[in-house]
């Protein structure tokens, strides 16, 4: 949504790291769990069938994004996801649509001053 009017280039990055760290089906499942409830990356990694490292670089990155926060609990890292990030993706949607939205109704305005009435065989 470059050159929007009111959407600066630190929204436009946080639109960009939000969209990637969603990107991906894993983070994406990650954050299903993690809005449910906090659970600790150990226990999420066990869900998925690759290396625990690999979940952890997955949750980096939902973190990086502001999707979910991490906090220590002994030798447990316990993640949880941030409700009001994943509004901001909501609204940031909303917004892509409603632009979508007034485009296909001008173009539907703009069909209709174009085509000219129908004219039946007993009008020729």
């Amino acid at each position: 949504m470059a050159g929007t009017t009111g959407t600066s280039a630190d929204d436009e990055d946080r639109a960009d790291a939000l969209f990637h760290a969603l990107s991906d089906r894993t983070r994406r499942d990650i954050m299903r769990r993690v809005l449910a409830g906090e659970h600790s990356v150990s226990v999420l990694a066990a869900k998925y069938d690759m290396s625990f490292a690999a979940v952890q670089k997955h949750v980096a990155v939902l973190e990086k994004a502001g999707l979910l926060t991490k906090r220590r609990q002994g030798r447990e890292q316990l993640a949880s996801g941030d409700v009001a990030a994943v509004r901001s993706v909501a609204s940031m949607l909303t917004e892509l649509e409603q632009v979508w939205r007034g485009r296909i109704a001008r173009i539907d305005d703009l069909l209709t001053l174009e085509t000219p009435p129908a004219t039946t065989p007993s009008e020729e």
